[in-house]
């Protein structure tokens, strides 16, 4: 079976490297797209090494996952080829993004999608909201990204998720930067946004932000929701942000009580001589493999 991509292969490297049990698209379970899209980006481009990095680094990923005590790449995980967007118009990229992502998911795949910059993620929605009706997305971010336009461009990065309210409604987690355009717009929009600054003060956030998704869950992660202390290698860090074992308990438990269609992983912008995020990152990603096909529910 041909794969739904037809463009040149860029890259060689896999998830996990040379796995003990190599997979193939119509045999896997999971798939996972890189997609070094970097077009909007505000300081430096530097998003476009993200998925190399990671995919890099993840051969460095012990595949036993001690939490879930399981070793889920025996289900079968494929990588496909870089997906290059590099000749097309933004125009262009968001209707090829949306129509290999639902090819992949008609396909029975669970979509893994590692960016590249934010704007990746709203055409992904967009696939997985006409396969699944309801669908509503859970955001981790520093950044509300709910502008309607920036810099004149309405598929920015800043722009992400106002397009991606479009197609299902959100629960944002750990913003800590928001505009005055984007508080006014907040009314109107269907968004649930829990604040870094004060979000804690409640301590059954976690729950509370779960039980705000609907049945039917797609997970986009901007590593910047991260503290930069331990993601440093993102293009817009802010102060603050969540801790490693506050993102994996808020992910596991969206997991064990919702049903989780497709995540993406998105701005890794790797730092020169500095590993350690392009391996917390190829981390982050098996760990949401590790809780979609490792957990008893």
């Amino acid at each position: 079976m041909s794969t739904p991509i037809d463009y040149e292969r860029l890259d060689p490297y896999q998830f996990g490297g040379v796995l003990p049990k190599p997979c193939r698209f119509e045999d896997a379970a999971a798939v996972i797209l890189p997609v070094p899209f970097d077009r909007t980006t505000s300081y430096v481009f530097g998003t476009r090494h993200g998925p190399r990095e990671l995919l890099l680094a993840s051969a460095q990923v012990e595949l036993w996952d001690e939490e879930v005590h399981a070793d889920v790449h025996t289900r079968g995980i494929c990588t496909l080829p870089e997906m290059d967007l590099s000749s097309a118009t933004l125009d262009e990229a968001i209707g090829d993004l949306r129509r290999v992502a639902g090819e992949i998911l008609d396909r029975g795949k669970f979509l893994l999608t590692i960016g590249g910059e934010h704007s990746i993620t709203s055409p992904i929605v967009a696939a997985a909201s006409e396969r699944h009706q309801g669908l509503s997305v859970l955001q981790i971010d520093a950044h509300a990204d709910l502008r309607d336009s920036y810099q004149s461009q309405k598929h920015s990065h800043a722009c992400a998720m106002r397009r991606t309210v479009d197609h299902a409604k959100l629960v944002q987690v750990g913003i800590r930067n928001i505009s005055e355009e984007e508080i006014r717009a907040l009314p109107s929009l269907p968004t649930k946004i829990f604040y870094d600054w004060n979000m804690r003060d409640d301590p059954d956030w976690i729950d509370n932000a779960v039980r705000s998704l609907s049945e039917m869950v797609y997970v986009t992660i901007d590593l910047d929701g991260l503290d930069p202390a331990a993601m440093p290698a993102v293009g817009t860090p802010e102060p603050g942000g969540l801790s490693w074992r506050e993102l994996t308990l808020l992910l596991r438990r969206t997991f064990e009580r919702k049903r989780v269609v497709a995540c993406d992983v998105v701005e890794l912008c790797p730092i020169p001589g500095l590993v350690a995020p392009n391996f917390i990152a190829a981390r982050l990603v098996y760990k949401l493999l590790s809780y979609r096909f490792g957990l008893k529910f």
